[in-house]
């Protein structure tokens, strides 16, 4: 099906697809090639597809649930990437696949039928994750509301059925304690049905039990949310010393203070994290939480910069070696629990990252606010995390506009989501509503019907294509070029431009494509929910460098055939790759093998 030609003398070159290697062809040396006969993919997505849990580790049986009719001889596909690893005839709306011993991998699974021209029509899509340790590819979401609103039957199965399609792998429980200090409601031996949090809402501690069940039933990990440094006013009474805590002068006179509305129980006072003696208070509460609840570990938060800090001895406070210090403490006293830890504009990340957490979690703000500054943040963190550690961004959307009610913007969410996913990060926005605010009960803005479809897809992706997207590798130059009236330019992004990132890994280039055609702006906040949706392109002719022989092209994009491979044919000559870009929206991924 595939009509290939190649020189003679390109046997001996051996194929790099990197642009920024300086391995530039000999003069003497043409490669050339063409791929001409390729499969025509098209759409007709009627079927809804649905896993039975959010991740699988190698060898477990996945249960699929189609919705829709699938036709008699339609057909389910299972890919990595690009290679099919496997095919069955589509049988029923329900039918389980045993996954692959290969640990760590993403895969597309699509039900498809072949037309009798033998075209390909893809009928519904999902992505299922084979990982045995959710935090190698995390996919983060929260709960932030405990109160007798989910207890009524179905709210909170319903809530977490939708967490799963979107394949969350671990959820951070927020604002679900008592106090910081002292985070059970109750005792160890006597817990309360019911308690206030800070903002003096009922928690239910029913709910909580409940929440926690219902996503480990879906594979999903849970992580209880706590300041590593927070008391109340009234912590003096509960055991925590007055020389544990943080202050702004060096006669102990005025402790650092973290200040709330009137009507919540109290402002936050902080305490030195590297203070041994509340360590060791701290993890004893936190022996009383493990003791009730089944929490996988714990989410530590900080407060950003604090400035000139002293103990109470007035010595010079060092919150960055402090974060370090209590991230160890607490993976000593609790080894087999989770940890991640908070770095508010990434204040303290390289510290952190030397602790034993288990991802890098930033929180973006004003300072922050630019499509640039991911780039840098993602570079950043694989410095410090030594390229072991994934990023996950806490980031919200639409600020401005969740000051009153309304719905999100759809465009501005699914641009930030789309660079941020090919960056090689994720993105904290998903829970028992989507987050708008710091403040993560906040529900102020909805998501439409049409978002809603839209992340399901965009999940999908990250999940199918986590080996590319966060996979490793190493960032390379694009260079690619069009002929057409559409400006396409290397990254950082600029209005008016198609934008592109880049990445060498394993033997191939996997470049995206991310459209600011028509962006109003070039922050990811989209603070007022003005970014426009962008234009569709359709049938972009393109040029890429490529000064080694070139056996395969595909694309993949969350905005068109539910993501699903679409092989491209091309021609190579003159050290360069030509072809035609079936579509872009907001992001299409090109892998060049």
């Amino acid at each position: 099906m595939k009509k290939l030609i190649y020189s003679v003398v390109a046997l001996l070159a051996m194929w790099s697809c990197s642009d920024d290697d300086n391995v530039t062809a000999k003069p003497d040396i043409d490669i050339t090639g063409e791929v001409t006969n390729v499969v025509q993919v098209k759409a007709d997505l009627t079927v809804s597809l649905s896993t039975d849990k959010a991740c699988y580790k190698p060898g477990e049986t996945v249960t699929f649930t189609a919705t829709g009719t699938i036709p008699a001889d339609a057909k389910v596909r299972y890919r990595n990437g690009s290679e099919v690893v496997d095919e069955q005839a589509a049988g029923g709306q329900t039918w389980t696949w045993t996954a692959p011993d290969a640990d760590f991998t993403g895969y597309l699974v699509d039900v498809y039928r072949t037309e009798g021209d033998g075209s390909e029509t893809v009928l519904g899509t999902i992505g299922v994750d084979v990982s045995s340790d959710w935090t190698r590819f995390p996919r983060y979401g929260f709960v932030a509301t405990f109160d007798a609103s989910k207890t009524a039957d179905g709210v909170i199965e319903q809530e977490m059925a939708f967490l799963n399609r979107c394949h969350i792998n671990g959820v951070q429980f927020q604002d679900w304690h008592n106090k910081h200090h002292w985070p059970l409601g109750g005792t160890r031996e006597q817990l309360d049905e019911v308690y206030k949090d800070i903002a003096n809402r009922d928690v239910y501690t029913s709910v909580i039990k409940k929440y926690i069940d219902v996503q480990h039933s879906y594979g999903m990990k849970t992580m209880f949310y706590n300041l590593c440094f927070g008391a109340l006013s009234d912590a003096a009474q509960d055991g925590v010393k007055e020389e544990w805590y943080l202050f702004k002068d060096t006669g102990h006179g005025t402790k650092d203070s973290h200040d709330l509305p009137d009507g919540w129980k109290s402002d936050i006072y902080l305490v030195d994290p590297e203070n041994k003696e509340w360590q060791q208070y701290i993890a004893d509460r936190n022996d009383d939480v493990y003791a009730n609840f089944d929490f996988d570990g714990y989410q530590i938060d900080q407060l950003g910069d604090r400035g000139t800090l002293y103990n109470y001895y007035g010595g010079n406070a060092n919150l960055q070696r402090g974060y370090e210090s209590f991230v160890k403490a607490m993976k000593e006293r609790h080894p087999s629990k989770r940890l991640v830890m908070n770095a508010v504009s990434n204040y303290g990340q390289y510290s952190i990252a030397q602790g034993d957490v288990d991802f890098l979690y930033t929180e973006l703000w004003g300072g922050e606010d630019q499509f640039s500054d991911l780039r840098d943040i993602v570079h950043n963190n694989e410095l410090y995390g030594r390229h072991e550690l994934q990023t996950v961004f806490a980031a919200y959307m639409n600020y401005t506009k969740a000051d009153g009610q309304g719905e999100f913007n759809t465009p501005g969410v699914l641009l930030t989501d789309a660079v941020m996913f090919a960056l090689g990060g994720s993105h904290l926005e998903l829970g028992d509503h989507m987050l708008c605010k710091e403040y993560f009960p906040n529900n102020n803005l909805t998501m439409t019907q049409e978002l809603k479809d839209a992340i399901v897809r965009y999940y999908d992706f990250m999940t199918a294509y986590q080996n590319l997207l966060r996979g490793g590798g190493s960032e390379v130059a694009a260079e690619v070029s069009s002929t057409s009236d559409v400006k396409v330019a290397a990254w950082p992004p600029a209005i008016g431009n198609v934008v592109t990132f880049a990445r060498q890994l394993d033997g191939r280039k996997v470049v995206h494509l991310l459209n600011f055609m028509d962006a109003d702006n070039l922050s990811w906040r989209d603070m007022n929910g003005t970014m426009p949706e962008p234009r569709l392109v359709e049938g972009l002719p393109l040029t890429m460098k490529a000064t080694a022989k070139v056996n395969r092209i595909w694309v993949a994009t969350p905005d068109a055939l539910g993501g699903a491979v679409q092989e491209l044919p091309f021609k190579q000559a003159g050290g360069e790759v030509t072809f035609t870009l079936p579509s872009l929206k907001y992001w299409t991924m090109i892998v060049i093998e």
